[in-house]
């Protein structure tokens, strides 16, 4: 795996598009501003195609009219480049020390703080030595949107009134900003963010869209000579900036040793002062994590006290570490009601560091069943013997062993894991409907309308999304006590969940409740920040299920194969699996057209609108946006009279950040555009069209997670090269359910991708969360 990635690089990976990413809701139609490529010299700036170089599944340079982007500040040349003055404050100069000492492993981490262990947060100040740091409280999440319904309302905007408003334009329009921002500042900041604007300009970066540099020119016109890179308020915006750039790349926290050196590359003179700074004002948290050594045990000291383990510091937006911090405890929660028997911890010598152990594993999970080394309760078990001959007899019925394993570590558990690829998803269902046989409340949830159409067809006529549930559009309903009204919750694509939606669900979950996390490892995380399902597993604090029912076919054998990092050739007599070369961009776009619109209806019989694209990124000759204008004007071509779109277009729409939902244009009129979503209608308001919807012949890997289509057409042009992962491969590839057509351009890239590069690393605390119960009990 290359190991020189910028962590803050946004990936496709691991980041939503940006459609994705963009806020819901512009505050006012027409003027949202689509969220900028990071600036260059933080190591993830476009390449001019508006590809980025790391994979993100980036916008191009064609943004909106009265973007920031596309309009700088007339000061924005001046930049930061002027000196600040001053040396280090003392304060500063101390967390520097400390930071250094703790990382380096010269001093113990309670010789400056006395937080908790186990990462748990650490105070930003001394406390004292009989005091403990104060636990974030639980996360509660907004209900996601439900996919096939209306579209919501925008998000009302704070009230305040036109002179308020004009205020904000005005102060924008002195600073050089386009004063069309005014409605998306006023949503940031507030009614009073006129003021606040002109006592710190560099609250400007707050706004989507805007970049470093921006703010910067901002910040000098209003500013003047005082002005300066070293500015207090400057290194503080830069903090939480870079912070919320790195969760649009799936990270919770960094460390503090990245953190400087970004700062460093933003020009800010003293790196160290401005974490300092922004941990003082409370808007960012630090956190302490002990460096595991596997195989190792904490050594005893001379006077028999333990030696010091050493520790990273972490920082992060109290916003995702509260999230982290209540998924954990609520898991927790669900563990220790039933009471389980933990996973083994890595014998000596063996090295588990991440969740590769599950990530790297293929659709079957055989390699992901090996490393954790877990085997499911048997009735022997206390909490499965006081059930036994409920749980037994169910367990006696199952389709296959592997649906009887996971019925009987679900009778002994309050949480288990279970991975295993497309025919797998069978026996989480089989679990649902032998727990309603015991007269249980039980549920099946997906992560997209799709899979819950796949679960239907198995034979689950009451399945539901995880958004649908959450905001009780679909399934039980909650309890009087506002509890989801369930006794099993089966999760499936689990991998797809971020933080802050895994959070809200389990905190719906009452005492007692058993929940099954189940997903395929090797399809790319979530959208959104954190790695949850494979940071549970890596955990091992619960029992995980490994399924051992393989994916049937020529598509199951190739996603198999490169699941555990091979690239293979398969036998595919029925022409499931073809390859087409090709050897630049233009050739590219032609046989994508061509694929789609003729070879694939007439070879293999499924029709083009049946038939989906996935390339990897949005912006350049072979993105999205030039692969749908190809697409379109074969297929449905049309002036695109509403808003660019004409009836019978396909969409992707995107409901709320990090989901999307295929559809097709039926028409238009006053209240909007008019979608049929997989049988659903949808009414997007004309304000809301431009942010979440866009044509939808060709998605990203990352859009097209956790829905399948009758056939496929991956696209990997020449330029993608360094955009591909194994868990990138293996999302497109496994998107096909009768073919896959890969049109391919970049040589040995590919198989390289697939051998050596699993998955973007990110960030998280969740593991150390799960695993800081075990060690202290």
């Amino acid at each position: 795996m290359s190991t020189d990635r910028d962590p803050l690089a946004v990936e496709d990976a691991s980041a939503p598009s940006p459609e994705e990413a963009a806020p819901a809701e512009p505050s006012e139609p027409g003027d949202a501003a689509s969220p900028a490529a990071p600036a260059d010299d933080t190591g993830a700036g476009t390449d001019g195609d508006g590809r980025e170089g790391d994979g993100r599944e980036a916008e191009d340079g064609a943004r909106e009219e009265g973007s920031p982007a596309e309009r700088p500040t007339p000061a924005a040349e001046a930049g930061a480049g002027a000196s600040g003055g001053g040396g280090r404050s003392a304060a500063a100069e101390a967390l520097a020390a400390a930071v250094r000492a703790v990382e380096s492993g010269e001093r113990p981490a309670a010789s400056f703080f006395t937080g908790p262990s186990g990462g748990r947060r650490a105070p930003a100040a001394p406390v004292p030595e009989s005091g403990a740091a104060p636990r974030p409280e639980r996360a509660t999440a907004p209900a996601p949107t439900a996919a096939a319904a209306p579209a919501p309302p925008p998000r009302p905007a704070p009230h305040i009134s036109a002179e308020g408003l004009d205020g904000v334009r005005q102060v924008l329009t002195a600073g050089g900003a386009p004063e069309t921002l005014a409605g998306q500042v006023v949503g940031v900041l507030g009614e009073q963010a006129a003021e606040a604007l002109r006592d710190d300009p560099w609250q400007l970066l707050a706004v989507p869209g805007v970049r470093p540099e921006q703010a910067d020119g901002f910040a000098r016109a209003l500013l003047g000579p005082e002005c300066g890179p070293g500015d207090e308020r400057r290194g503080q915006a830069l903090v939480g900036w870079l912070l919320e750039r790195a969760a649009l790349a799936g990270h919770t926290v960094l460390e503090a040793s990245v953190l400087r050196t970004a700062l460093g590359k933003q020009s800010v003179p003293e790196p160290d002062e401005a974490l300092q700074s922004a941990l003082a004002e409370g808007s960012v948290l630090v956190f302490q994590e002990a460096l595991e050594t596997p195989g190792t045990a904490a050594r005893p000291e001379p006077d028999g006290s333990e030696e010091e383990v050493p520790v990273r510091l972490l920082l992060g937006l109290d916003r995702y570490a509260m999230a982290e911090e209540s998924l954990a405890d609520g898991l927790a929660r669900l563990i220790s009601t039933l009471g389980t028997e933990p996973a083994p911890a890595a014998a000596a010598g063996e090295t588990v560091t991440d969740a590769e152990a599950v990530a790297d594993g293929g659709g079957d999970g055989q390699e992901a069943g090996a490393a954790s080394g877990t085997e499911a309760p048997t009735d022997s078990s206390p909490s499965a013997s006081d059930a036994a001959p409920d749980w037994e007899a169910a367990a006696a019925a199952a389709p296959s062993p592997s649906a009887a394993e996971l019925i009987r570590a679900v009778a002994a558990s309050g949480l288990v894991t279970h991975s295993g690829g497309e025919a797998a998803r069978a026996e989480p269902l089989a679990l649902v409907l032998a727990a309603r046989a015991l007269g249980l409340r039980a549920c099946a949830a997906a992560h997209t309308e799709d899979g819950k159409r796949r679960l239907v067809a198995l034979g689950d006529p009451d399945a539901v999304t995880v958004t649908g549930l959450l905001s009780g559009q679909e399934g039980p309903g909650r309890d009087a006590e506002g509890a989801l009204a369930l006794d099993v919750l089966a999760v499936l694509d689990a991998p797809q969940l971020d933080v802050e939606t895994a959070a809200m669900l389990v905190e719906s979950l009452t005492d007692g409740t058993r929940l099954v996390l189940s997903g395929d490892p090797g399809v790319l995380w979530s959208a959104g920040p954190g790695r949850v399902f494979a940071d549970v597993v890596a955990a091992r604090a619960c029992p995980a299920v490994v399924s051992r029912t393989p994916d049937a076919g020529p598509i199951g054998e190739l996603v198999s194969g490169i699941g555990i990092g091979e690239l293979t050739t398969v036998d595919a007599p029925g022409k499931e699996v073809v390859i087409v070369p090709v050897r630049d961009a233009g050739e590219a776009v032609h046989r994508t057209v061509q694929l789609v619109a003729d070879s694939v209806p007439r070879a293999i019989g499924v029709p083009a609108d049946h038939t989906q694209v996935i390339t990897p990124g949005h912006g350049g000759a072979v993105g999205t946006r030039a692969l749908n204008a190809a697409l379109k004007e074969r297929l449905n071509h049309g002036p695109g009279r509403f808003g660019g779109f004409d009836p019978g277009d396909r969409v992707a729409y995107v409901p709320a950040p990090g989901r999307m939902v295929p559809g097709t244009v039926v028409s238009a009129d006053a209240a909007g555009l008019r979608l049929d979503c997989a049988g659903s209608p949808v009414v997007v308001p004309p304000e809301r069209v431009g942010a979440t919807v866009r044509h939808g012949w060709a998605v990203t890997a990352h859009q097209a997670a956790g829905t399948r289509w009758p056939a496929a057409v991956v696209v990997l042009p020449g330029d993608a090269a360094q955009e591909l992962t194994r868990s990138w491969v293996y999302t497109a590839f496994s998107r096909g359910e009768r073919h896959l057509s890969v049109v391919h351009g970049v040589d040995q890239a590919l198989p390289r991708a697939v051998a050596e590069i699993p998955a973007k690393e990110r960030t998280t605390r969740l593991r150390s969360l799960l695993r800081a119960p075990q060690s202290e009990a």
